[in-house]
């Protein structure tokens, strides 16, 4: 394959103003601060961690920034291998002028300078963004999050759902709704009112999509609105929170997540599905840094849900490229199911690669939505989506151009569609 025509693939993609379709980004507090704040991604400590640096020396109390960074570098050369400390670099080259061949423990505080430089500077977040070529981001809002205080043309709202599915037997959680649905969570009724309440304040702020990361072990369960089974469980839920039977907890979190569905068909709001994570693996590890994958969950669990709804969207990400084929297929025959991202432990080039070229040979190009930053930071951004294009570029330029004798125009179309125009269709945008 000739490097030319991928550069010249990768040229005209990477000149894509895109939008950001899932991330963690804090719209009050959309840049980093320091070098800490982007060292702190979970990433790089969990890595550290894996290589031998301690838990504690890494989450101490009271550091300083400064010193978190002089700690981390002890041992961040140790992952200098990885694509992760590639984001870094590149990061560094593109928003700070980093200038040096590699960045290690005899440099790291003259970058951290040039950091310091650049993140003080007025309006660092916009520059970001136009570096990034980045007009619109999807963040993950709490459902009792005010939605105040930030653009919502630029940062583009999503209800998550998390706390209300699997967290209502807290206390705080059923605190929460009450409070920010100004109803009284007595009754099945009740609680499907407070949820539309949620549903309808998140799409007058702009929402576009609501979103829960589920467990393997999660199957979806259809329920009526007055079922006796699940306003019992309610009844405990709400009587002894914690300590409710763990069957009535599951029942109500069947209860809410098929409410949920219910509402974002009736508001038009794709539900994304973030699939088969495991909390709470490594309860030893650093913070965001414990949870892993188990490949025993299936797709076969939402199919009641999937032909239940079938004109919700559901853009689906799965947490390991070995479930990647079973949603090839799903979206090959499922018209609502839709490819979304490379989700945290297939966020790599070889599982990228491979997940890539079996969605573009399968799956209608109008349902795959290509790449997501799941970024905490407004500059990781940059390097994850530029990662994402060179891979694309190259699949187009060997399995389309070459293989098919595709134009390059033709290619070039095809990937603008995944990067953007199917987010814009999909999302209503």
């Amino acid at each position: 394959m000739s490097d030319s025509l991928q550069n010249r693939l990768f040229e005209q993609l990477d000149a894509l103003v895109l939008i950001d379709s899932h991330s963690h980004i804090n719209p009050n507090s959309p840049a980093s601060t320091s070098l800490a704040d982007l060292l702190g991604y979970h990433y790089y400590t969990e890595l550290a961690h894996s290589s031998g640096m301690p838990r504690l020396s890494i989450e101490e109390a009271g550091i300083s920034p400064r010193e978190k960074v002089g700690r981390l570098f002890e041992h961040l050369g140790k992952i200098d291998n990885t694509v992760q400390w590639s984001w870094f670099e590149e990061l560094s080259r593109e928003l700070f002028g980093f200038e040096g061949d590699r960045i290690d423990q005899s440099n790291w505080e003259s970058l951290y300078e040039l950091a310091d430089a650049k993140m003080n500077q007025e309006n660092w977040d916009s520059d970001v963004l136009k570096k990034s070529n980045v007009a619109q981001v999807f963040l993950t809002n709490d459902f009792d999050d005010t939605l105040e205080g930030f653009d919502t043309q630029v940062y583009i709202p999503c209800l998550r759902t998390d706390d209300l599915v699997f967290h209502l037997s807290q206390p705080k959680v059923q605190a929460r709704l009450q409070s920010s649905s100004g109803l009284q969570l007595s009754t099945l009724a009740t609680l499907k009112q407070a949820l539309d309440v949620l549903f309808v304040r998140f799409k007058k702020r702009g929402a576009r999509a609501c979103a829960i990361s589920l467990p393997p072990w999660f199957s979806p369960k259809a329920y009526t609105d007055d079922c006796r089974t699940a306003q019992i469980a309610l009844d405990d839920v709400m009587r002894s929170g914690l300590d409710a039977s763990e069957s009535n907890k599951k029942v109500i979190s069947e209860w809410v997540f098929w409410k949920i569905a219910e509402l974002a068909d009736a508001h038009r709001l794709p539900f994304d599905l973030m699939i088969g994570v495991n909390r709470r693996v490594y309860p030893n590890g650093v913070y965001q840094g414990q949870d892993l994958y188990d490949s025993r969950v299936s797709l076969i669990q939402y199919a009641e849900l999937f032909n239940a709804f079938p004109n919700l969207p559901f853009p689906i990400s799965v947490l390991a490229s070995v479930t990647n084929q079973e949603l090839v297929d799903y979206a090959w025959i499922f018209p609502n199911v839709l490819t979304h991202g490379h989700w945290w432990y297939s966020n790599t080039p070889n599982y990228i690669r491979h997940d890539l070229r079996g969605r573009l040979e399968a799956i209608p190009r109008n349902k795959q939505l290509g790449y997501y930053s799941d970024a905490y930071k407004l500059e990781f951004i940059l390097p994850k989506f530029r990662m994402y294009k060179r891979i694309l570029a190259g699949v187009l330029a060997a399995d389309f151009c070459i293989e098919r004798c595709w134009s390059e125009e033709r290619a070039v179309a095809l990937g603008k569609q995944i990067l953007r125009g199917n987010v814009e269709q999909v999302f209503s945008m």
